[in-house]
């Protein structure tokens, strides 16, 4: 069993509180702590002020306000998953929740804990004494890349399973910080480095979640793993359906979720164009577990099954 190293625990009561704690060098946000602790044991993280969330009731709510659907950070992925209204103006974003690690990592797991997880690689997320022996890597502690030979920039995967729902979605994340409040779109959120893929501050604070209802707009996501639970994404990918327009979101296979340009300029029922399209655009990196020819070949299988998931939701029922 891996030790935790030694931090100074706050819990805040407040948002600004909570702000304040996070201007502290060497400060970090823990908020069901189903990624940062093991990450913290193998030598990953070592923060001096770790600030709990815990108390923050106000980053808890789900509601539905006139033309969106409000998600707080702190929400459960476990009620993420089961709210009666994520599931009918977001489905992709509650199937996503709902394929996080297992009953109890989605009971802990927050919605903002997911959306800003920190990027995964073979030869990052090992034991310090692991990595030490390899000679570090780019993404910490050392000067090398292990996946691209003699690559400058950390291809480590994305592997949040909500981050191709929320880009599919159209979704904005509220981001809270010293000088105020900012909206960014998910699909500018996410940016294409692997040592750090999400674009906010560590001393801002993600807030909220916005999805726009739109009116008989259908969705859907898939997942590739080995096993039926607990494992991160070999592949991820999530859709969405305006009437004939579609909308494909692939993750884990990049620092950064990809947007399939090919289907953009297709219509909802070509299922086989839009597949073999994905196919085309993704090249998977060997970063992460599984052979990268198979992950490759499954893009077309998931986006597949995606859409035709989707399409049926989009069929009136008799």
């Amino acid at each position: 069993m891996l030790p935790l190293p030694e931090f100074t625990l706050h819990s805040p009561r407040t948002i600004d509180e909570a702000l304040g704690l996070l201007a502290k060098p060497g400060a970090m946000i823990i908020a069901g702590g189903t990624d940062l602790l093991p990450n913290m044991k193998q030598g990953l993280h070592q923060p001096e002020h770790v600030v709990s969330l815990q108390h923050l009731a106000e980053l808890r709510a789900i509601r539905v306000e006139q033309k969106v659907l409000v998600l707080g950070a702190m929400t459960s992925l476990a009620e993420v998953a089961e709210h009666e209204d994520v599931r009918k103006y977001a489905t992709a974003l509650a199937e996503a929740a709902g394929t996080v690690g297992g009953p109890h990592h989605r009971r802990m797991g927050t919605l903002g804990g997911n959306l800003c997880l920190d990027t995964r690689c073979r030869y990052y997320n090992q034991s310090q004494f692991w990595r030490s022996a390899l000679g570090f890597c780019l993404k910490k502690d050392g000067e090398v890349c292990h996946v691209v030979e003699g690559g400058k920039k950390c291809v480590a995967a994305a592997s949040n399973d909500t981050a191709a729902a929320a880009i599919a979605l159209e979704a904005v994340l509220v981001i809270r910080g010293a000088q105020g409040v900012r909206r960014v779109a998910a699909g500018e959120f996410f940016v294409a480095d692997g040592a750090r893929n999400i674009a906010i501050a560590r001393d801002e604070l993600l807030v909220a979640l916005e999805v726009p209802r739109v009116a008989k707009r259908v969705s859907a996501y898939e997942k590739l793993r080995r096993r039926g639970a607990i494992d991160f994404p070999l592949l991820s990918v999530a859709v969405r359906l305006d009437g004939s327009a579609v909308e494909v979101v692939v993750s884990a296979l990049a620092a950064k979720p990809r947007r399939i340009n090919g289907a953009q300029k297709l219509a909802a029922t070509q299922v086989e164009a839009i597949a073999e399209a994905a196919a085309r655009e993704c090249n998977p990196m060997p970063n992460i577990d599984g052979d990268v020819a198979w992950r490759k070949q499954m893009v077309r299988v998931m986006v597949k099954r995606a859409l035709v998931r989707a399409i049926g939701a989009a069929q009136p029922s008799t």
